[in-house]
């Protein structure tokens, strides 16, 4: 089991996050593990995390035909990390680009937060919006990405 230890700050300092594999890795199955390594590269290393397969997704909103799908998938595979993109941007990707409340419903359904972005989608203005995981949390991840994205440059 992976435990990413998130340093949440409020005063807008450096975000930092360590992690570390509980006993018992050996004994998941291989999608579990592909889950922890894309974490934990997600959270430590970022840059390996386009090296690393995408955790198969047997959720089944996310093997149905529907918008929801169609965003989640979008999300997914177009906005890359240290990127954000607003609900209405989002939904001319999508296809629909008269869906961007559609969009803040897909965000709202999204089974696989972190893995599926969700926190890279904002609102026009620039501000972060709401998250399912709290804003703080939102706005911590978006800083991280941010800040990784910078060393990386």
């Amino acid at each position: 089991i992976i435990l990413p230890f998130l340093s949440l700050s409020l005063s807008r300092a450096e975000p930092s996050a360590t992690c570390e594999v509980c006993e018992g890795a050996e004994e998941m199955p291989e999608p579990l593990k592909q889950c922890r390594d894309w974490l934990c590269a997600y959270f430590c290393e970022p840059a390996r995390t386009p090296s690393l397969p995408v955790p198969p997704f047997h959720h089944p909103l996310l093997q149905q035909d529907s918008f929801t799908r169609r965003v989640l998938w979008t999300l997914l595979r177009e906005v890359k990390f240290g990127e954000a993109v607003s609900y209405k941007q989002l939904a001319d990707l999508a296809g629909n680009g008269r869906a961007a409340r559609a969009v803040g419903g897909a965000m709202r359904s999204n089974p696989i937060p972190i893995i599926i972005p969700c926190h890279r989608v904002i609102l026009s203005s620039g501000q972060s919006g709401n998250y399912g995981g709290g804003n703080p949390m939102k706005e911590w991840l978006l800083s991280h990405e941010k800040l990784q994205k910078e060393k990386a440059a």
